[in-house]
């Protein structure tokens, strides 16, 4: 029977790899690296050094392809997700049947936390859906974003005895901003609540040598995240960022 392995890598620094983490890197033969393009090699980059720093006998192989872009053109969202998904998986299936011998195991090395807003388990569904079955995979936890943002901004993520939300920007909405964390936010959703009494404390490319913290009231420091984070958008040609939204009391 073929392995996969999922494994958390955390938010990009790579002592965010946990024991059971790198004892699951130290099992693998092949790594399947999906590739964005010039833009974000940096993250692959990232994911070969967790490699080289923390598997004791090198004899691993990489295999790194193209990941399909996602046609944003779509008119709805929800289809061009499915639509991109079914591409991805069409990319695992012939990573699983042509680049993993039996018995071997092989792992994708996943920003975060895998179970939190990534595709890949919904993928691999897609993948024994179409009738590749022969292998099996396991699941290795990360540390996410979320966790990341809350411990650099030295914050509970919830009030007392509260609960809290994770969304997107898309799905940002009044009701929900007395501890919501949002991640996904290509626009800058928080900035329709600038009239609310809000705290923000947000973070990009949390982790890395690039991290980027701001936290104020949100009408304050509304502007400077905007300008601040369209710069290294720019700079970088990508961006990762996350922020916790939080009522004043």
């Amino acid at each position: 029977m073929k392995t996969l392995l999922l494994i958390g890598m955390g938010a990009g620094d790579p002592e965010h790899i946990t024991v059971q983490a790198i004892n699951a890197l130290n099992r693998v033969a092949v790594f399947f690296v999906l590739d964005k393009g010039q833009a974000t090699e940096d993250l692959v980059r990232l994911r070969l050094e967790i490699c080289e720093r923390y598997i004791r006998e090198p004899d691993y192989r990489v295999v790194q392809v193209s990941d399909p872009k996602r046609n944003n053109s779509t008119p709805s969202y929800t289809q061009g997700v499915e639509d991109w998904h079914e591409q991805r998986a069409e990319v695992f299936t012939n990573l699983i049947e042509n680049q993993l011998g039996e018995g071997e195991c092989g792992a994708f090395l996943l920003w975060g936390e895998p179970g939190l807003y990534d595709s890949t388990l919904r993928i691999l569904d897609r993948v024994r859906a179409n009738g590749c079955s022969g292998f099996d995979y396991q699941v290795i936890p990360g540390i996410s974003s979320v966790q990341a943002l809350a411990a650099r901004h030295r914050v509970p993520l919830n009030d007392i005895g509260q609960p809290i939300r994770i969304t997107t920007g898309r799905r940002l909405v009044a009701e929900d901003l007395d501890n919501v964390v949002v991640m996904l936010d290509a626009n800058c959703a928080f900035q329709a609540f600038i009239d609310e009494d809000l705290d923000i404390y947000w973070g990009a490319y949390i982790g890395t040598s690039d991290e980027i913290l701001i936290a104020g009231k949100l009408a304050d420091v509304c502007e400077q995240i905007k300008k601040t984070r369209e710069a290294a958008r720019q700079r970088k040609g990508w961006i990762m960022d996350t922020y916790l939204l939080r009522r004043t009391h």
